[in-house]
């Protein structure tokens, strides 16, 4: 019979933290070395490439298996390494260049997080910019037709992956619609599938064919599929990811303290039904309480037989998986020979033409 630790490290490995500082805190180190599935880098984490070299090195060695070490590196405005790695123009401006020139902006991306230690960067953003005032995509979408959108994504992912850091397709079903912000509130949608199939998922369909290592999921209603349900925890919408789209590889939840999430439910037992509809990982990144209760209520629903231990070692198994063909021990460069280099500046320049800098 498990015993309450065993499933408390089992389920740790269906979690992504975060946390404050430059230095993971007790709480953290503690999670870490239960093992944590892995650990999300912000702006508040990161002074200079070598800094955040050495605390990806520390994390790394704090953990018992493998943990995945991932930023929200986009480009544009959503920039967490700002100042530390070339600072690519948004999704948006990198379209009006091409197929190939999103190829070798994934590459640079690739070359210079995985000499800061990273094996995934949450990008690129595969939603349709279908709605203009959308307060949360925008610039960040490749463009408002879809098939624009399938075709720089996967591009930009397959230079990604070829330079050995995992992409994230982002945010499944598609949230370049919405009218309202999922960090503030849930919002919802009332596409039917035959409009989804049309518009939000062929982005999705085009980047699951091309391997993209791993996919996130939206906190929003779909109320033509599953009513008042976020996608997050929808066995209904994933199924379509799943089954449908054929998807196989690693699918992580949007940040569950979002209030879309918060303002709804227990983030306990949001994460347990998350993982029950197909997530693999889930993303707390502020409160250390917050991070343990997911831990304790994973543990318990499976001992509780709410949650198939079958479905969490499914999890974990493609965490791992992930984890080895991503490790970028493998590519072992000084971040001093990439970060920022005359070639990827100019590069940068060129792709932002009249666009103004990130400030």
């Amino acid at each position: 019979m498990s015993t309450s630790r065993q499933l408390e490290a089992l389920a740790a490995r269906c979690l992504v933290l975060g946390f404050d500082g430059l230095e993971p805190p007790d709480e953290a180190r503690r999670l870490i070395e239960l093992g944590a599935g892995g650990v999300i880098l912000f702006r508040r984490n990161v002074r200079t490439g070598s800094q955040v070299r050495a605390l990806t090195d520390e994390i790394r060695a704090l953990a018992p298996g493998p943990v995945l070490l991932s930023v929200d590196q986009e480009g544009g405005r959503v920039a967490r390494l700002q100042g530390i790695a070339t600072d690519l123009p948004s999704m948006r401006q990198l379209s009006r260049h091409g197929e190939a020139a999103a190829e070798s902006a994934g590459g640079l991306m690739a070359r210079e997080l995985t000499s800061l230690g990273f094996d995934l960067t949450f990008a690129p953003v595969a939603d349709v910019d279908t709605y203009s005032e959308n307060p949360i995509i925008g610039d960040r979408s490749f463009s408002a037709d879809p098939h624009e959108v399938a075709r720089l994504a996967v591009a930009f992912v397959r230079g990604l992956q070829t330079a050995g850091l995992a992409g994230c397709a982002k945010h499944f079903p598609g949230h370049g619609d919405t009218r309202t912000d999922s960090h503030l509130e849930l919002p919802s949608l009332p596409h039917d599938r035959t409009r989804l199939d049309q518009i939000e998922l062929v982005p999705f369909a085009a980047l699951s064919g091309a391997r993209v290592a791993t996919m996130m999921t939206a906190h929003i209603s779909l109320d033509g599929v599953d009513p008042g349900r976020p996608a997050t925890m929808s066995p209904k919408v994933l199924g379509i990811l799943r089954h449908d789209l054929e998807y196989d590889g690693v699918v992580f939840t949007d940040d569950m303290e979002m209030q879309a999430i918060t303002d709804n439910y227990d983030v306990g037992e949001a994460a347990v039904a998350a993982v029950c509809a197909g997530c693999d990982q889930v993303i707390v990144c502020h409160r250390a309480d917050r991070q343990l209760h997911v831990v304790e209520a994973l543990a318990r629903a499976m001992m509780d037989d709410r949650l198939r231990r079958e479905r969490v070692e499914e999890a974990a198994g493609r965490l791992n998986e992930l984890a080895r063909r991503f490790d970028p021990r493998r590519r072992r460069q000084e971040p001093n020979e990439v970060l920022r280099t005359r070639e990827s500046l100019s590069f940068a320049e060129d792709l932002r033409g009249n666009e103004e800098p990130i400030e």
